[in-house]
């Protein structure tokens, strides 16, 4: 299959998958959510034991394009529900790939795109990484990306994350455990293909029975929880300082609030 906003490349039983639109920082698009998913679903059908995700150039993926952060204020009430499954929909296929995956993090991981870096099994990250859940610095509100963040992090952290809406390095992404392990720059695929071929020599039969278990433990929880947040994240975009939020950010402007 052809894809516009990533490669998807095959080798010794890895899937990779690069988004490619370094030009963007691999903004995400809703051209890419499509993309993701009809490559991990190709990933899924194939030969390949572990999915590899990365980005090419700077960046691994730096959040919301503005082309579409745009667009978003212009859109129904029934166009945001739908824009928050899209992305919910993104985010737990990641989260429940039957195949384990590995995310390479080259650059910035912002907002949804931390969302991306931190849901693979595994997360590999260069030193100079960033990561950060800015929404609330914009009017919005990480719904999605707590449902799973809280699950990984525990409450404390995620409500540190969530509510600053600050950037934290690579060496602070793994002390409190969203990443496995820092890597020089050089050393990142590498380091990604090394983890996968250690996977690979495990039985695939029991790599997918572990991770459904693991899966099925919280998935009437998850369940819940991916609804409430899908409604929250639709419901945020009708708010005034949602679009004061959203103005301020595209003009390049302090935002004023009016806490409504």
């Amino acid at each position: 299959m052809a894809y516009n906003t990533l490669k998807l490349e095959f080798d010794a039983q890895i899937a990779t998958v690069t988004l490619t639109r370094p030009e963007k920082r691999n903004a995400i698009s809703t051209e890419m959510i499509e993309d993701v998913l009809a490559a991990l679903a190709e990933s899924q059908s194939s030969a390949a034991r572990v999915v590899i995700l990365t980005g090419e150039g700077k960046a691994f993926c730096s959040g919301m394009d503005l082309d579409e952060l745009r667009a978003i204020a212009k859109r129904s009430p029934v166009e945001h529900l739908e824009d928050s499954r899209r992305m919910a929909r993104l985010f737990r296929t990641l989260y429940s790939f039957p195949k384990p995956t590995i995310a390479a993090v080259n650059g910035a991981a912002i907002a949804g795109g931390c969302g991306l870096a931190t849901l693979s099994d595994f997360t590999v990250a260069v030193p100079a990484a960033q990561f950060g859940y800015t929404e609330v610095r914009i009017g919005f509100v990480p719904a999605l990306v707590s449902v799973f963040l809280r699950r990984q992090i525990g409450d404390k952290r995620t409500r540190d994350l969530a509510l600053s809406g600050r950037l934290f390095d690579a060496a602070e992404a793994k002390a409190i455990g969203l990443v496995n392990e820092v890597v020089a720059a050089e050393d990142l695929i590498p380091a990604a293909r090394r983890l996968a071929a250690t996977l690979i020599a495990s039985s695939p039969t029991s790599l997918e029975r572990t991770k459904r278990l693991l899966l099925q433990m919280s998935q009437a929880e998850l369940d819940r929880d991916i609804s409430l947040a899908v409604q929250e994240n639709s419901d945020i975009r009708s708010t005034p300082d949602f679009t004061e939020g959203l103005s301020a950010f595209l003009e390049k402007r302090p935002p004023k609030w009016s806490g409504s």
